[in-house]
């Protein structure tokens, strides 16, 4: 068993196998567009919020106490892999977001904020600007602030500082944005 839990893409291929067995199980004929949809924004959702909160509520605040001889360990190989899966991961959340609100045929009436699809139309908001400062804002300065591309020292701090804040700004937005995507069905 150890062997098969080591490997990360042989989780991933048992617990898709395990969720489509479920579905096959309890929902049989009943299983559609909206329910898979759903199930993938959820996941996905869970990938970049989770990587949002482990940068706000773990490495950024533990990076100034990392010995500098260790930062590497944390900014060449830890980061940048970490960083992969925040932006996929908004990049798809949104994506499988905005294909749920159009099978549920409900896309335009949300982010226009027509009744009653106003709390969802905020969410929905919500999430785009995050995305938005993910792969335009985050992304850009936190290649610089890592060393992905060329930059001076004076340009790595101001951009580490630039996608802290920007990381912060989401962490803030993700609160209401969660609220408002859990209570849109209550």
């Amino acid at each position: 068993m150890g062997k098969v839990l080591e490997n990360l893409h042989v989780v991933l291929a048992i617990g898709l196998a395990l969720a489509i067995a479920l579905m096959a199980a309890f929902h049989v004929g009943e299983v559609n567009l909206s329910g898979i949809l759903q199930w993938l924004h959820v996941f996905f959702g869970i990938t970049w919020i989770g990587l949002l909160y482990y940068f706000n509520f773990v490495q950024i605040p533990t990076m100034p106490s990392i010995p500098a001889e260790l930062k590497p360990g944390v900014s060449k190989y830890i980061a940048p892999k970490a960083l992969f899966f925040f932006r996929w991961g908004a990049a798809f959340t949104v994506l499988t977001g905005l294909m749920l609100a159009w099978a549920q045929d409900y896309e335009a009436e949300a982010l226009t904020f027509q009744a009653p699809y106003q709390l969802i139309g905020t969410g929905m908001w919500l999430a785009l600007i995050m995305a938005a400062n993910v792969w335009f804002i985050i992304w850009p300065n936190q290649k610089r602030a890592l060393g992905l591309v060329e930059a001076d020292d004076a340009t790595k701090a101001k951009s580490a500082r630039t996608a802290m804040l920007a990381s912060r700004t989401n962490t803030l937005l993700s609160i209401p944005m969660l609220y408002a995507m859990t209570a849109f069905r209550y």
